[in-house]
């Protein structure tokens, strides 16, 4: 039976690179080297304040790897949570793809992350954001159906279109703040 209670939108999130500096080639594989990205405090406070939930999705194939142990990346997670709770502000839930035979389908450009969030936490897809930073967070929208997508502008190459593209956060809030 269909739940009466009205689907959530929601701001689906890239880690590294959108949400954190990005670690280069490697991996924040400590607490410590995991500092977040100029303007995320901002634009969190405007998706919370625009009745979007926020959800990150995001590849640690470092877990897989034995660079980094599953609880090291939970410690992470926790402290970014912790940040993010000292502003008001979290992420409804943290999807992760390890590169663990139990994560396998989770991996990039797969929907299967948002998929999960989506039926978990009653997701209206057409209605919902993704910020990435990869054409792989682009397509794995594209391909769950969320409804628009924004690229930050890195050093990775683009080969797919977003519907906005920006250089950094401070200018997705620009976008942001007149869409949703």
């Amino acid at each position: 039976m269909e739940s009466a209670l009205p689907k959530r939108k929601c701001v689906f999130f890239d880690r590294d690179g959108v949400v954190n500096r990005s670690p280069g080639d490697g991996y924040v594989t400590r607490t410590e080297d995991f500092h977040l990205n100029d303007g995320l405090i901002e634009l969190m406070g405007l998706v919370s304040e625009r009745g979007f939930v926020a959800v990150l999705v995001t590849s640690q194939r470092c877990v897989g790897k034995g660079l980094l142990s599953a609880a090291g990346l939970e410690e992470i997670h926790g402290e970014l949570q912790s940040e993010l709770a000292r502003h008001g502000l979290a992420f409804l839930d943290i999807y992760a793809f390890l590169g663990t035979p139990e994560t396998a389908s989770w991996e990039k450009p797969s929907p299967e992350m948002i998929l999960l969030a989506a039926e978990k936490h009653r997701i209206d897809l057409a209605a919902s954001w993704m910020i990435g930073d990869a054409d792989r967070d682009i397509v794995m929208a594209q391909r769950a159906g969320v409804g628009r997508t924004l690229r930050i502008v890195t050093d990775k190459a683009v080969g797919v279109d977003a519907d906005f593209t920006v250089a950094d956060l401070t200018e997705a809030f620009g976008i942001l703040l007149g869409e949703l």
